[in-house]
C-alpha cells in the first residue's frame, strides 16, 4: 500500500541493512523489529531523537543523564519509532493529547527516580550517622569485626524489637490513657495500690487522739444470721455509686438478684427469706427519700421486724454504715442537681413521731422546683436544707427539739449537733469517705469480712470540680458549711488513723505468721538431726537389726555427733536467750513462759510440737 506524501517525508529514505546485518526474513514482527534497531542507530532518524533527546519538558539542566542510561519502554521509543508515519497521519488534537500523555510519563517517571535517588543517598548519609554513634558507644566491639556489619545487625534488631513491642502494647491495650500507663508503669516502681487518691502523702499528722477501740473497727457479722447492715445515703456523697457496690460487686455464698430495668435487687441471706442489707437498691426508700441518723434508728426496727410479734423477733445488731464526701464540693454538687430539677420534696423529716411544720421548715422557693438557680440564690436562702447537711443528717435532731428554732440558742444547737454527729459517726460500724475510694473498701473488707470483686475506681472529675468559683465564693461557701467543715476535718483524721492502724495490723500478722514458719522450719530441722544421731548411735551397737527397722532412710548417719551437739547448743542457747530478753518486757499479769528446764531444746520442740 503507498503511503501519502507527508509520511514518506517524515519516515526519510528506506532503510538499509548493515553490513553482516541479518537478512529479511517472511515473518513481519521480526522484520519490524530488525528495522527499528536500525532506525535507532541511524542519526537523524525519528527514534534517535527520541533516544538522544531529554523527555518533553525537561531542561537541559537536569542531571538526567544517568537516566537516559536505562532503556525506555517500548511504548514511548520503539513504538514511536515505527508508528512514526501513523503518528504523522492522526489529527492536530489526538496528537496533541498523546504528546501530553507522553510528556506526564517522563515526568512521572523522572520524579519516581529523583525520590528513589534521594531516599538512597539519605539512606546512606543515615547509616554512616549510626555507624559514628554506635562505634562512639560500641567502640570494644569495632576491634572484633567489620564495625558496619555489626551496628546494622544491631540496628535491625533493635528496630525490630521496638516494632514488636508497639504491635503487642496496641493489641492489649488499644486505648491512650492505657498505653499512657503502661509507659509508666516502664519508668517508674509500683506504685502502692492504696495510695492516697488525692496524691497527697500517706502518712500525716493526727489532730485527734483516738483509743484502739476507735480505731479498731472488725464487726463480727454474720450473714445468715439476725444481723443487718443499714446505709445511710446523704445526698450528693457518692451514696449511689457505693450503694452499686453492695449489691452488685461484693463476693457472697447467695449473690444479690438484680434483674434488668428494676433499681432494687433481691439480697436474701443464705437458705432464708430474708434480706440483710437495708439500703435504697434492696429495699427502697422504706423510711422516707435521704432518711438521717434520727429517722433510720426510729423505723428500720419497726419495717424490719413490724409484722413480728414483741416476744417472736430475734435480737438484732443493727450496723450502720454511710460515706461522707468533703463540704464545699458537697455543696457545688448539691446547687447543680437542684438547677436540673432535684427537690426531695418527698423526703419526710419526721422527728419525734412527727414531720416538721411549715413555719419550722419553711421552702426556699415557690414555685414547683428550683431549677435555674443562680449559686447567690442558693446560698442566699437561710433555710437551705444544703447548708450542714453532713451535720444534721449524722446527728440526733430529738436532743435539740429537732427543727423548732426556738428551743435553744443557735450557738449551743450548733454545739450540740456538732458533738452528737462525732460521736454517732465514731460508733458507727463503718464510715467512707468520697475522696478515698480504694481506702474505703478496703477498710469495708476489713471490718465485715466481705470482699469486693472489683475495686473501686477514684473519679477526680465530677460536676462539681466543674465548677469554676473565686476564693471570696469558697470561703462563703466554707462558712455557710462550717459545722460540716469541722465534723468532716474530724472524720478524715479519724479514717486516715484506722487505715494506718489497720494497714500496721496486717503487717504485724504477716510477719507473726513469718516468724513461726521459721520457728516450725528450725523444729523440723532439729528432729531430723536428733533422729539421725539416735540411729546412727543404735545401728553402730546393732547395724543388722537398726538397717531392717530404719523408719528414716534419708537420714545420714555418718553425721560427726559432735557437729551435732555444738549446733543443738548453739540453737538452745539462742533460744534461751530470747526468752531471757522478751521476760522483762512482758506485762506482770501474765504468766511467764516455762524457761527453767534443764535442755531449752527439747522446749522449743515442745512448742513447735504444740504449735502445730
Amino acid at each position: 500500500m503507498a503511503l501519502p506524501a507527508c509520511a514518506a517525508r517524515a519516515l526519510g529514505p528506506p532503510l538499509q541493512p548493515e553490513q553482516g546485518a541479518p537478512a529479511r526474513t517472511t515473518c513481519p514482527r521480526r522484520h519490524s523489529r530488525v528495522e527499528a534497531e536500525l532506525a535507532v542507530s541511524r542519526p537523524g532518524s525519528v527514534a534517535a531523537s527520541v533516544r538522544v533527546g531529554p523527555p518533553r519538558g525537561v531542561s537541559h539542566g537536569f542531571n538526567s543523564q544517568p537516566l537516559l542510561d536505562e532503556p525506555l519502554k517500548a511504548s514511548s521509543s520503539l513504538a514511536g519509532a515505527v508508528h512514526a508515519p501513523l503518528f504523522a497521519l492522526l489529527s492536530r488534537g489526538r496528537r496533541r493529547r498523546m504528546r501530553d500523555l507522553r510528556r506526564r510519563w517522563d515526568l512521572g517517571s523522572l520524579c519516581r527516580a529523583l525520590l528513589t535517588r534521594g531516599l538512597a543517598a539519605l539512606g546512606h548519609s543515615l547509616k554512616h550517622v549510626l555507624s559514628a554513634i554506635f562505634s562512639k558507644i560500641f567502640g570494644p566491639l569495632a576491634s572484633v569485626g567489620n564495625m558496619d556489619e555489626k551496628s546494622n545487625k544491631l540496628l535491625l534488631a533493635l528496630v525490630m524489637l521496638f516494632l514488636f513491642a508497639v504491635i503487642v502494647l496496641q493489641y492489649v491495650c488499644p486505648g491512650t490513657e492505657c498505653q499512657l500507663l503502661r509507659l509508666q508503669a516502664f519508668s517508674s516502681p509500683v506504685p502502692d495500690p492504696y495510695r492516697s487518691e488525692d496524691e497527697s502523702s500517706a502518712r500525716f499528722v493526727p489532730r485527734y487522739n483516738f483509743s484502739r477501740g476507735d480505731l479498731l473497727r472488725k464487726v463480727d457479722f454474720d450473714i445468715k444470721g439476725d444481723d443487718l447492715i443499714v446505709f445511710l445515703h446523704i445526698q450528693k456523697t457518692g451514696g449511689t455509686t457505693f450503694g452499686r457496690h453492695l449489691v452488685r460487686n461484693i463476693q457472697l455464698e447467695q449473690p444479690c438478684e438484680c434483674r434488668v430495668g428494676q433499681k432494687k435487687c433481691t439480697c436474701h441471706r443464705p437458705g432464708k427469706r430474708e434480706t440483710w442489707l437495708f439500703s435504697r437498691f434492696s429495699t427502697g426508700w422504706s423510711c422516707g427519700l435521704h432518711a438521717d441518723w434520727t429517722e433510720l434508728t426510729s423505723c428500720v426496727p419497726a419495717v424490719v421486724d413490724g409484722k413480728r410479734d414483741a416476744r417472736m423477733r430475734p435480737s438484732r445488731n443493727f450496723h450502720y454504715i454511710t460515706i461522707l464526701r468533703d463540704p464545699v464540693s458537697r455543696y457545688l454538687s448539691e446547687w447543680r442537681h437542684v438547677q436540673r430539677g432535684a427537690t426531695w420534696k418527698a423526703s419526710l423529716h419526721v422527728c419525734d413521731g412527727r414531720p416538721p411544720t411549715s413555719e419550722e421548715l419553711p421552702s426556699c422557693y415557690t414555685g414547683d422546683d428550683w431549677s435555674g438557680c443562680p449559686l447567690k440564690e442558693f446560698m442566699d436562702c437561710p433555710y437551705n436544707l444544703a447548708n450542714n447537711r453532713q451535720v444534721r443528717m449524722l446527728s440526733d435532731l430529738t436532743l435539740v427539739g429537732c427543727y423548732n428554732l426556738s428551743v435553744m440558742p443557735e450557738k449551743q444547737r450548733n454545739k450540740v449537733l456538732l458533738e452528737s454527729a462525732k460521736s454517732n459517726l465514731k460508733h458507727m460500724a463503718f464510715f467512707g469517705l468520697t475522696e478515698f475510694q480504694r481506702k474505703t473498701q478496703y477498710l469495708f473488707e476489713k471490718t465485715f469480712n466481705m470482699n469486693f470483686i472489683s475495686p473501686f475506681t477514684q473519679y477526680n472529675t465530677t460536676r462539681a470540680s466543674s465548677v469554676e468559683i473565686n476564693e471570696e465564693i469558697q470561703k462563703r461557701i466554707e462558712g455557710l458549711n462550717f459545722l460540716d467543715m469541722e465534723l468532716y476535718s474530724y472524720a478524715k483524721d479519724l479514717f486516715l488513723q484506722r487505715y494506718q492502724f489497720m494497714r500496721q495490723k496486717e503487717h504485724q500478722e504477716a510477719r507473726r505468721k513469718r516468724q513461726e514458719q521459721r520457728k516450725f522450719l528450725k523444729g523440723r530441722f532439729l528432729q531430723t538431726h536428733f533422729q539421725s544421731q539416735s540411729q546412727g548411735q543404735s545401728q553402730s551397737q546393732n547395724p543388722s537389726q537398726n538397717q531392717s527397722q530404719n523408719p528414716n532412710p534419708n537420714a545420714n548417719p555418718n553425721l560427726p555427733p559432735n557437729l551435732i551437739q555444738n549446733l543443738t547448743q548453739s540453737l538452745s542457747q539462742n533460744s534461751s536467750q530470747k526468752e531471757n530478753r522478751a521476760s522483762p518486757k512482758q506485762n506482770p499479769g501474765q504468766e511467764q513462759p516455762e524457761s527453767n528446764t534443764s535442755n531449752g531444746t527439747h522446749d522449743y520442740i515442745g512448742s513447735v510440737e504444740k504449735w502445730r
